[in-house]
């Protein structure tokens, strides 16, 4: 059996995941939809450096949804744009396609995801009694999927600690990290400073693994730490200048018995030498997923994702991110619920992956 998918949003993540689909035995992709005017009407193969496909990409979304699909992968822009997400995530739902996204992690853990949201996901889901997940990697299967699969080797845990670490010089998203806080001067407040940002951003991951374990987070404590560069360094996609945050560590803390019990961590530098004294992983230099559990066992991962041409690590963490989604078609269409989450699923273990 395969799977007709219409991907929507051809940005870093959505253009990686078509070049692996045009070949893969499990999913045709039959539509495409696109934001930019200048994709309109042309041959996903252009925007893709291949040869003519015969799929056309289009702006118009209802006329693409109009296809028979079994699912939409959508790709659209980070949470900043939620209300453009929702609208365009909700018109598929409506549109009688299951749902795959991984533009909005606030649907994680949809236990805690704000109730007008869920409310919306649920009238789209019930009108052709449709499913919903959202996938990702930040939040996603780097701060649910590895640690819970890694916490079920264990006899007692005293800790446990994810860390996201970013080259966030090459990270295509500069936006979205600026406005975390990456170039900002030290009399320039940041977003992530602002009381309780962290815990909506990155809570679901962190109750949804405190339940997993069965234990309860009392609070949530937040730390937010800049480093800045003592000279301008250009960097893959910019400059910082003199006094501009170069590097942040971004931390939650999940507050069990009174101590820090779990831990969500960030890491992001914007060239590789930046905030020389910090921890790095062990297996790159700059950029790794890496899960610490102190116990008994105590258990070290790293994770390392490259693409397969360039060796650019974003480039492969997009492309992990998007086929997280995709190899989770199968499940999402054949589930009981209309709004999933990681611990809804059944183990996606890729298949048609070897072909």
């Amino acid at each position: 059996m395969s799977f007709k998918v219409i991907i929507w949003g051809t940005g870093l993540v959505g253009k990686a995941v078509l070049r692996e689909l045009l070949t893969h035995p499990l999913y045709e992709v039959v539509g495409v939809i696109v934001n930019s005017p200048e994709k309109d009407g042309q041959d996903i193969g252009t925007f893709l450096g291949l040869s003519a496909t015969g799929i056309i990409a289009s702006t118009d979304s209802q006329q693409v949804l109009a296809l028979e699909a079994d699912a939409v992968a959508y790709f659209g822009p980070s949470a900043i744009y939620a209300d453009i997400n929702m609208k365009n995530i909700t018109t598929a739902l409506a549109a009688g396609k299951n749902v795959v996204d991984t533009s909005m992690g606030v649907f994680e853990n949809p236990a805690l995801a704000p109730k007008e949201l869920i409310d919306q996901l649920e009238s789209a889901c019930a009108v052709y009694g449709k499913h919903f997940f959202s996938a990702g990697i930040d939040p996603g299967f780097g701060n649910d999927l590895f640690p819970m699969t890694l916490l079920g080797v264990c006899a007692q845990v005293n800790s446990i600690r994810t860390i996201e670490f970013i080259d966030a010089g090459t990270y295509p998203d500069q936006e979205s990290l600026i406005q975390m806080g990456l170039k900002s001067t030290r009399d320039q407040q940041s977003i992530l400073t602002m009381e309780g940002i962290m815990t909506s951003i990155w809570g679901g991951p962190l109750y949804m693994m405190a339940e997993a374990v069965g234990v309860e987070i009392e609070s949530t404590v937040e730390h937010y730490d800049r480093w800045f560069s003592p000279s301008s360094v250009t960097y893959s996609l910019g400059v910082v200048e003199a006094g501009e945050c170069a590097a942040h560590q971004i931390q939650l803390q999940g507050i069990v018995d009174g101590k820090p019990k779990i831990i969500i961590d960030h890491i992001h530098r914007l060239y590789p030498d930046a905030a020389p004294d910090w921890q790095r992983p062990t297996m790159d230099y700059v950029h790794a997923n890496r899960i610490e559990i102190n116990g008994s066992p105590s258990v070290s991962q790293e994770t390392v994702f490259e693409d397969s041409i360039s060796k650019d690590g974003n480039a492969g963490t997009c492309l992990a991110t998007g086929m997280r989604a995709i190899n989770a078609i199968p499940a999402v269409c054949e589930a009981k619920q209309a709004i999933l989450s990681t611990k809804d699923l059944p183990l996606i273990s890729g298949r048609g992956v070897i072909h």
